[in-house]
């Protein structure tokens, strides 16, 4: 039985006329007669018996009607899948991002997305680039945002923008009274920022070298956000990127770095590798985000 003759069968056992089958169908009646005489034909029984213009289910067809109506509920689900597919109301959006984009970029993409494609599952993760790049590669997400362009080669890089970097202290702090904290300042500063040898740290540490200062961070971290409790504490003053909205952190001043670098912010694919149309779309929030927020 061909999927338009199941279609056909199940809304005459439904509806129990032609006239109302061919309704439901949406097709004319003498349509729906050939189709059930078709099928019939290509079984080698009959399904009807035809009585005054109604249509009595044979004992053949009252056996095949619950197997029918189960297979014919899964081609309607099917339809209904593939429709979503096509007009971007469902499926699944995997992204993953380091803590900065993922604080100051991603609430207000998945809010403007969600508004548009409230039946797409948002899937999300926050970690350091290496992490992110590992799950590029493993397909656990498809998009990241991270605040770097030096990627391996398998990694596609779209730029999107860059950030700064800024200082973080308590307010007790006499720095906080300066408008802004030049890299001679932090050397009397017990400093916590980024690790060696990772992107960050190394801009920092030129563009300390070019205001004839040194850039030396006694404690390190892989994620800026681990910083804010070091500071709150008064142990530390923390050099940070600029991207994340430090401001909502009780106890904490912000304040500028001067002859601050800049870093890029970068949206990464698996090169090679297809977006689906609901991972497609999201990047194009992604892009229209960026360009009103950087």
């Amino acid at each position: 039985m061909r999927a338009r003759q199941l279609e056909v069968f199940t809304a005459v056992m439904r509806a129990g006329t032609v006239t109302e089958a061919a309704r439901m169908l949406h097709i004319s009646q003498p349509a729906l007669s050939q189709i059930l005489l078709h099928c019939e034909g290509e079984l080698g029984f009959r399904l009807f018996d035809r009585e005054k213009g109604r249509l009595r289910p044979t004992p053949e067809a009252i056996e095949l009607y619950p197997e029918a109506e189960r297979l014919f509920a899964g081609l309607e689900g099917l339809r209904r899948k593939t429709q979503d597919l096509r007009l971007g109301r469902a499926g699944l959006v995997r992204v993953g991002a380091s803590a900065p984009p993922a604080m100051a970029i991603l609430p207000t993409v998945m809010a403007g997305f969600r508004a548009h494609h409230p039946d797409i599952l948002l899937r999300s993760n926050v970690a350091p680039i290496a992490a992110l790049v590992a799950m590029l590669r493993a397909g656990d997400i498809a998009l990241a945002l991270a605040l770097d362009d030096h990627l391996p080669p398998d990694i596609e890089v779209e730029p999107l923008g860059a950030t700064g970097f800024c200082c973080l202290l308590r307010q007790d702090n006499p720095l906080a009274l300066q408008d802004e904290i030049t890299f001679a300042d932090l050397e009397a500063e017990t400093v916590i920022s980024y690790r060696g040898a990772t992107r960050p740290h190394d801009e920092l540490d030129q563009a300390a070298r070019r205001a004839q200062a040194r850039f030396l961070p006694e404690l390190e971290i892989d994620v800026s956000i681990t910083a804010v409790g070091f500071v709150q504490a008064g142990l530390v003053v923390a050099v940070v990127d600029a991207l994340l909205p430090w401001g909502q952190f009780e106890g904490i001043v912000v304040r500028p770095l001067a002859a601050a670098p800049r870093v890029p912010l970068s949206l990464l694919t698996l090169r090679g590798a297809a977006l689906s149309r609901a991972e497609d779309m999201l990047r194009g929030q992604i892009r229209s985000v960026c360009q009103q927020i950087l």
